[in-house]
């Protein structure tokens, strides 16, 4: 079975963490995940997700909005950069397994040669569970961008 976001992802299973998309408007997008004991960085000593993983599910959220953008022109999906965070902060100590966490994305600002800044967060229901700005780079052309012959 194809994870259902892979179309939009340039991440191979089991690396996909996020589950599934729930809104998208023109410059925002939510995701949603629900963890198990099979999801990856599962921690079987203290039953949940570490809560640095967050960061992850923001910037994987933020790589879905721009797999539906790039779909959405008619383009293949490129791969891009985690670049850095301003404030990373947590209201909660880790993810609790079998309950839902939404991970909303919203681009602040993007330019034509690929750098993005983005508001991210995770609640749990209505309560906020983490916080980020991110910055992101996505390279018109990957291969050039890392030294690789075209």
């Amino acid at each position: 079975m194809t994870h259902p976001l892979s179309q939009y992802l340039p991440h191979d299973e089991p690396m996909i963490l996020i589950d599934e998309l729930v809104s998208l408007e023109a410059e925002s997008l939510s995701c949603k995940v629900t963890l198990s004991e099979d999801s990856p960085f599962y921690d079987p000593d203290s039953g949940r997700v570490p809560e640095w993983v967050g960061m992850e599910y923001m910037a994987q959220t933020v790589a879905t909005l721009a797999g539906v953008e790039a779909r959405g022109r008619g383009e293949e999906v490129r791969i891009g950069f985690l670049l850095g965070t301003r404030k990373y902060q947590v209201h909660e100590r880790a993810f609790a397994l079998n309950t839902p966490y939404t991970i909303r994305v919203e681009r602040l600002y993007q330019d034509e040669d690929g750098m993005a800044n983005f508001q991210c967060d995770i609640f749990r229901g209505q309560a906020p569970v983490a916080s980020a700005r991110i910055n992101v780079f996505q390279p018109n052309n990957v291969n050039e961008y890392l030294g690789f012959p075209s």
